[in-house]
């Protein structure tokens, strides 16, 4: 069980008043807050171990490549990779998608297939339109039931011998759909595919094993998961490593340069290209410590908990519209209320307390699967209460009833 008032005492930024209320903090598929400890980390890795890392031999630089790599082993346990080798450093779940897309891209050809999914971010399309563009490929899409759930169906009709890899997210960050990543992918390494999975709603609300999964790719974000921001995972089979060319060129990735040739860093470092945010991956293994002490599995009780209570309450409001309705969806409601702006509701609601994020959610594709130009939406993490539910709930009724 979540003690929900001990974790609320350790984010000191849930104690300030917005416009004069207290704050509700519903952004926390965005943006989780970050706790007293994991600040006290960065703090303390600037003040007393900042030095690059790897390439000195002196005093600091020995200890921050301590903190680093030590931050490296608790990822690779915390996600059960089967090696330090497998876990690469990145600046959040894009980056990681975008090395996936770039270098793993580069090993295929004009005419092989990508499949995604409707209801992927932008991070998880993009990579691959630059890469149709580049080599040619083809990319194929999986559509979804009415209820947000994935057409498995479909899915299964779309791999075929020219597809290559499958590339998913585990989690909706709009629908809070869990796909069946593990089945996904089974199905696509029985047609010889690789598949990626963008991890970045999952990391922080369930246990995850990729091995598993037997994912042949994991990209997760820190700040999603209570830690900093501008510092993310990579998780990757070594074999396809290995084989895989270096995505960006520079120090660190390395292992001889001349003007002749150069050939590159043993994994991990052939794709850590520069000087590393190695006080961020530092605090990164603060947050993880963190977040398996409160217990994730608790914490996935808990919001499952406000997940029901928020959603029953919210039914109730003439006009609502909820988008994602799957048995076990994470703990987000996306929403509309009649014919109310997103951006409206989403001011009102700011004006009164309560943060929410409107918009297309970088799922541009999805919304015009559902019809919409945008929605609002609320999620919840460790530290929101029911009492902030019914603050809320009260406060979105409000703001219904004044726009309507």
């Amino acid at each position: 069980m979540v003690d929900v008032d001990k974790i609320r005492h350790d984010f000191p930024i849930l104690q300030r008043n917005i416009y004069g209320k207290p704050l509700i903090y519903f952004d926390n598929t965005a943006t989780s807050q970050t706790p007293r400890c994991v600040v006290e980390e960065i703090e303390k890795m600037y003040y007393e171990y900042k030095a690059n890392v790897h390439r000195g031999v002196h005093c600091l630089s020995q200890e921050a490549t301590d903190a680093m790599e030590a931050a490296r082993l608790r990822v690779r346990d915390f996600i059960n990779a089967g090696s330090r080798e497998e876990v690469i450093f990145t600046r959040g779940t894009t980056e990681g998608i975008n090395l996936v897309a770039s270098s793993y891209g580069e090993l295929l050809g004009e005419g092989d297939e990508v499949i995604l999914t409707i209801m992927e971010h932008h991070s998880n399309i993009v990579p691959w339109q630059l890469l149709q563009q580049r080599k040619g490929i083809v990319i194929k899409v999986v559509p979804m039931l009415s209820d947000g759930s994935l057409d498995m169906d479909a899915y299964r009709a779309l791999l075929g011998p020219r597809t290559r890899v499958v590339s998913v997210c585990h989690v909706s960050n709009v629908l809070g759909t869990v796909n069946p990543v593990k089945e996904i992918v089974r199905l696509a390494h029985a047609h010889g595919a690789v598949c990626c999975i963008d991890g970045a709603q999952a990391v922080a609300h369930q246990r995850v094993d990729v091995r598993d999964l037997d994912a042949d790719f994991y990209a997760f974000s820190s700040h999603k998961m209570y830690g900093p921001c501008g510092v993310g995972i990579l998780y990757g089979k070594r074999e396809l490593l290995e084989k895989m060319p270096p995505y960006q060129g520079g120090g660190e990735m390395i292992g001889h340069v001349s003007f002749s040739g150069t050939s590159w860093a043993e994994l991990p470092f052939k794709f850590e290209a520069g000087t590393p945010d190695f006080v961020d991956a530092a605090a990164l293994r603060t947050a993880i410590d963190y977040l398996e002490s409160t217990g994730i599995e608790a914490v996935a009780e808990h919001e499952h908990t406000l997940l029901r209570h928020a959603t029953e309450q919210m039914e109730k409001i003439p006009g609502m519209r909820i988008f994602g309705t799957t048995p076990g969806k994470c703990a987000l409601i996306s929403f509309v209320v009649g014919d109310i702006h997103p951006y409206d509701l989403g001011m009102l609601l700011d004006k009164m307390g309560v943060a929410v994020r409107t918009g297309h959610h970088c799922a541009q594709p999805l919304m015009e699967h559902l019809g919409i130009e945008g929605c609002v939406r609320a999620s919840f993490a460790m530290y929101n209460t029911e009492n902030e539910i019914d603050s809320y709930i009260k406060t979105l009724q409000r703001a219904v009833m004044m726009l309507q």
